[in-house]
């Protein structure tokens, strides 16, 4: 009897002590302070807020009495500002895109023909086409020699400085193209690259072997051309031509002519020598 009383205690003490805690929890949820901790004197501390609510006061006796709502026109983007901020207005050139909340700020744009001249699209300017870029006096100037520009509305960009070989020059609206030739260290020369210094190897051989040749000939040629001259200096020997005796009455007087003084010289060298011995005799 005594235990089942006890358990009966225990349970509906539990129970209380569920139901106060999930009391407190929604109080504290529906107070606007998102996370908070326990401070001095029993008071709590607000570390930050729910989203479009601003912190008044960290810490108080209540959760309910530090954070509160933004008011209309206004919004908040941090959980611990104390602030909220005015919502923007979209006025001139601008067009509203998306209305302000308690937690974005208004969304602008700009009309046809402009774009927004920041990131908050405060103001507009005149949209800068291709091959032009927006300067700080809000309009639109040519890029400059050596740059491009291929987007609209965008900042000009130099040319491409990384070039082996340039194929087309670049201009305001388009970059340089390169043809660059990569080479492949690793990639083993193919059947005609290794034939090609065996062919120059030959070919130079040929060459050399082709000039030997012609310088051999061109060596000989000029030898037998100075003997040749040699040849044409010398002296001519004349011999003297015998003919046989012939029928011919002219050929028999030549050498009966011929004989005759062969006889005569003869016999004048007899008598020249017979002198010669006479006059020695005399002498003796």
């Amino acid at each position: 009897m005594r235990a089942d009383s006890m358990g009966w205690i225990l349970w509906a003490i539990g129970a209380s002590v569920l139901i106060q805690g999930c009391m407190c929890s929604a109080v504290r949820t529906n107070s606007g302070c998102m996370k908070w901790t326990e401070g001095p004197r029993n008071d709590v501390c607000c570390e930050a807020c729910n989203p479009g609510h601003h912190l008044i006061t960290e810490c108080g006796p209540e959760l309910k009495g530090l954070c509160t709502p933004c008011e209309a026109g206004k919004y908040i983007l941090k959980p611990t500002d104390r602030q909220c901020q005015r919502c923007s207005q979209c006025v001139g050139a601008q067009v509203m895109e998306k209305e302000c909340t308690a937690t974005t700020d208004t969304q602008c744009a700009c009309k046809e023909g402009l774009t927004c001249g920041d990131a908050k699209c405060s103001f507009c300017v005149k949209k800068c086409d291709k091959g032009h870029e927006p300067t700080e006096k809000r309009s639109c100037r040519p890029c400059p020699e050596g740059t491009f520009n291929d987007k609209i509305h965008q900042r000009c960009k130099p040319w491409s400085t990384e070039c082996q070989h340039i194929v087309t020059k670049g201009d305001a609206l388009t970059d340089i193209t390169c043809g660059n030739v990569s080479v492949d260290s690793s990639k083993k020369p193919g059947p005609a690259e290794q034939e090609w210094p065996l062919s120059v190897v030959a070919t130079v051989v040929l060459s050399v072997f082709s000039i030997i040749i012609i310088l051999f000939i061109t060596i000989l040629a000029k030898k037998n051309s100075n003997k040749k001259k040699e040849d044409i200096k010398k002296p001519i020997t004349l011999t003297p031509i015998i003919t046989t005796p012939t029928d011919d009455p002219r050929t028999l007087i030549a050498v009966e002519c011929s004989f005759h003084e062969a006889q005569q010289e003869q016999g004048s060298r007899s008598e020249l020598l017979g002198s010669r011995d006479s006059s020695g005799q005399f002498i003796a």
